[in-house]
């Protein structure tokens, strides 16, 4: 048919050369990517232990369930191949990742449907400029439907069988820790004590901030008491042992289970297959270009951490679970082109402000990037919680650096811009020749 002569069989005497195409992996490109995945630890209950499922000796992937299928397709298999294949094919299969990460989330927005029918039509066509025609069997076809399907019969989650088949391992141990420490304090008042305190530093909002901070809890503390000498019962009980503090004898754990999902320090996941020690913030905080900025912005602002230590805090009638968190300073934090996020994390910052409520984070983990030394592409931990879906994945949806198909792929007219083409010709070079016999 003319198309694609380059890549057309050699024949020989005695074998037959196939030229390496766009798909093909060098050994030490194969190499690579298992070594990529070896390195990977995931959190308990994310899938198998991915370490396992690796052969080293002839760089193949084996034992793969089908679970663990799917976490590969929708975020691991991204990462490993960042470092591999040219740029068009790698972009592909990124792609084609991206959409199983999209209908696959608990919350799908059905004004976006069409849009996502559309560009898994031209992923499934660029898959067939660099990808052999005898990749394309029905199972590849049959992703054309699934828009449909989810229009139809709503989110892929809700017609699978792994939460059933988790919480059927529940029923059997039925061990898990339902509790939810919480804890809320309302600063308002003390902010409006400050200003009239010091009015020369009403406008300097960076130092209203720091004095609160420093100066709350004596406030507090105050307050309360005064109040209680006045026999003023509008004070609650929570609110009492909050004043008076928790007790000086804290007890440390190096795991602690909350909402169902566990959570380990950095110690602990160092002598462990699984990582369960890294955490996410979204607050609502100052943001400040330098330390001479005078007119910082408030806005939602996300934080990435690892935890190093799990605080009890007894308050007599009550306990407050808090982490002691190695935060990532802004310095450490690049997002890609694609919607990736990359930390680094010996770039520490926020080191007067540790400590956080173990209520309020969401756990990630961090895996190593093959194109980079030293940085780290941030992954979600799924939602578990199925009971409430539509108030855990608020915060579920804004900590999607690690579904960039919602946030920052690039749009599907730009996608040849953005990769460029293979230069004119299908053979991959610096790739070893397949020989048939």
């Amino acid at each position: 048919m003319g198309v694609k002569t380059d890549l057309q069989p050699e024949y020989g005497e005695r074998r037959t050369r196939l030229p390496p195409g766009p798909w093909n992996l060098s050994r030490a490109e194969k190499r690579e990517v298992c070594n990529s995945f070896y390195g990977m630890k995931v959190p308990e209950g994310y899938s198998s232990n991915i370490k396992n499922l690796v052969s080293l000796q002839d760089s193949r992937l084996l034992g793969f369930k089908s679970h663990d299928c799917h976490t590969l397709m929708q975020q691991l298999l991204p990462v490993a191949i960042r470092s591999v294949l040219e740029k068009p094919a790698r972009y592909a299969i990124t792609r084609l990742c991206f959409f199983f990460n999209a209908i696959c989330a608990k919350t799908v927005d059905v004004s976006k449907l069409d849009k996502l029918e559309e560009d898994v039509v031209v992923t499934l066509c660029l898959l067939e400029k660099y990808f052999p025609p005898s990749f394309f069997d029905i199972m590849v076809h049959l992703v054309v439907h699934l828009v449909r399907e989810v229009r139809l019969c709503g989110p892929v989650y809700f017609r699978w069988m792994y939460p059933f088949e988790r919480y059927m391992k529940v029923l059997k141990g039925y061990v898990q820790n339902r509790t939810r420490p919480e804890g809320c304090i309302a600063e308002r008042q003390h902010m409006i004590h400050i200003k009239t305190a010091y009015p020369k530093f009403r406008k300097r909002t960076k130092w209203l901030q720091d004095k609160h901070n420093s100066t709350f809890i004596q406030w507090l503390r105050f307050k309360v008491q005064s109040e209680l000498e006045e026999d003023n019962h509008g004070i609650s009980e929570n609110l009492r042992w909050l004043a008076a503090g928790p007790n000086m004898a804290v007890p440390l754990y190096r795991s602690y289970l909350i909402k169902g999902i566990k959570f380990n320090i950095k110690a602990q996941d160092d002598v462990r297959t699984t990582q369960n020690s890294g955490v996410y913030l979204l607050a609502h905080t100052m943001q400040v270009a330098s330390a001479k900025d005078k007119n910082p912005i408030l806005s939602n602002m996300g934080f990435y951490g690892v935890i190093q230590e799990i605080w009890d805090l007894d308050y007599q009638k009550f306990t407050i679970l808090v982490f002691r968190c190695d935060w990532i300073d802004s310095s450490g934090l690049v997002v890609d082109e694609l919607g990736f996020t990359f930390v680094d994390l010996s770039k520490i910052g926020h080191r007067n402000d540790q400590f956080v409520l173990a209520s309020q984070v969401k756990q990630i983990f961090f895996v190593d990037d093959p194109m980079h030394r030293g940085w780290l592409v941030v992954l979600s931990m799924p939602n578990r919680e199925y009971n409430d879906v539509i108030g855990d994945e608020v915060l579920g949806d804004v900590i999607i650096e690690c579904e960039p198909f919602t946030r920052g792929m690039p749009n599907v007219d730009t996608f040849d811009e953005l990769v460029g083409e293979l230069g004119g010709q299908n053979i991959r070079g610096g790739c070893e020749d397949i020989w048939i016999e």
